[in-house]
């Protein structure tokens, strides 16, 4: 079995439309599907910019903030198991983010 992590990416302003019950359901649906028996491990970030840190053969630079130009942000990950890609991808296609608009980009890991 591999470990796949699936990168949760979203718009924030999308979910500043929900209502606080509509908020709340959203994560009672992350929270059950984080319980399925192939999930490793699912963690959401907090709310802050991040900081990134780059070395382009001169000084290392630190900014604020993990994205230069894009709407979407990375907003929690999951660790899942799965044979194939295609057994990832078919056990995340009812993942909830989903039904928010949200962007699931699934990687598998280094073994």
């Amino acid at each position: 079995m591999h470990k796949y992590m699936l990168l949760l990416y979203d718009v924030p302003s999308a979910w500043a439309k929900l209502s606080p019950d509509e908020m709340q359901k959203a994560i009672e649906k992350y929270m059950a599907w984080g319980q399925k028996p192939f999930v490793v491990r699912g963690v959401r970030l907090a709310n802050d910019v991040g900081r990134v840190i780059r070395s382009t053969g001169g000084p290392v630079r630190t900014t604020d903030g993990p994205y230069s130009e894009t709407k979407e942000i990375l907003g929690g990950y999951y660790l899942i198991e799965a044979e194939t890609y295609d057994d990832a991808v078919k056990r995340t296609l009812d993942h909830p983010h989903l039904e928010y608009q949200g962007t699931i980009e699934v990687r598998q890991t280094w073994e």
